[in-house]
């Protein structure tokens, strides 16, 4: 029986690849398949992706044409036979006890999501992030927690991650829940992982670093704010808006919103207006509070 499917979506990453894949290679758990999704990378990352399935069957290879991370890790979703899945970023490497530790921890619990840490491995030239990948601090071990509970704790301390790679899910439980990666957008992980964790009552925590998260110059988080990042977290906002009769959604909002204004202060000025006024029509003002408010229009970038 497969224990873990991992998904890696795969777009330009060659020169990562061989620590990512030589990671997976070496973990102790050995019960696992990896479905690698080859996004229409264009430096020759779909090869290297063949090379390594032709000397392992637990590899998998898919190519598409480019349609982003979303609808990569959609498409291996549906590919997953294993008992929990995780979410690899391509440029990522995980420890070689990572997978069985995360496993372990999950059945003993019988849990639908194990979270756990992360450090950070910085590219030259990539901004350094004003947070860190470790939440973990704030949980018993030994304690299962409901999802909406958890959250909230989180939100308490400041230490909410959506990010899918801190985290494995059990596959019957994210296929029953319903919840898939929104297209066309990034940040997509603040929806999917809230969603999941507004789904699950039996949550629990794994007090190991696990994850080396790469941030390079060129990746989402390295590259700066910009009025796509503010544009994808409002969409975000959009689908959760069904879900507002939650006091947790609610406090989703409170949280997030005035982080993602305060950072959109770097942003151009002519980029700001289009975007102040979405937020305006949908009524997402009074969850960004006034000092980030002016912040986002007084502050300029240094």
């Amino acid at each position: 029986m497969i224990k873990v499917s991992i998904i890696i979506p795969v777009y330009n990453v060659a020169p990562y690849l061989d620590a990512t894949f030589g990671s997976l290679l070496t973990q102790t758990l050995h019960d696992i398949e990896v479905i690698a999704v080859d996004d229409g990378s264009t430096d020759g990352s779909g090869e290297i992706i063949e090379r390594y399935a032709a000397g392992d069957s637990r590899i998998t290879c898919l190519h598409q044409q480019n349609g982003g991370a979303s609808v990569a890790r959609n498409r291996g979703m549906e590919l997953a036979t294993g008992e929990y899945v995780y979410f690899m970023d391509a440029d990522d490497v995980i420890s070689p006890d990572a997978l069985e530790l995360a496993y372990n921890r999950a059945k003993a619990m019988d849990a639908e999501i194990c979270l756990f840490d992360a450090d950070i491995m910085y590219e030259e030239g990539a901004a350094p992030l004003s947070w860190d990948y470790r939440q973990t601090r704030l949980l018993d071990e030994d304690r299962l927690y409901d999802g909406a509970g958890l959250l909230n704790l989180m939100m308490d301390h400041h230490r909410y991650n959506s990010v899918v790679w801190l985290y494995i899910i059990r596959t019957s439980f994210f296929r029953r829940a319903g919840v898939r990666f929104r297209t066309g957008i990034i940040h997509e992980d603040e929806l999917f992982t809230t969603l999941l964790f507004l789904r699950s009552n039996r949550i629990c925590g794994l007090r190991r670093t696990l994850v080396s998260h790469r941030v390079r110059r060129t990746s989402v988080m390295g590259h700066g704010f910009t009025r796509r990042n503010l544009s994808c977290y409002l969409t975000v906002m959009d689908e959760l808006r069904p879900f507002l009769s939650n006091p947790t959604v609610e406090r989703y909002m409170r949280f997030t919103l005035p982080i993602v204004f305060h950072a959109g202060h770097v942003m151009p000025l002519r980029d700001k207006p289009a975007l102040f006024l979405r937020a305006l029509r949908s009524g997402y003002l009074r969850y960004v509070g006034l000092r980030s408010m002016a912040v986002f229009w007084l502050k300029r970038k240094r």
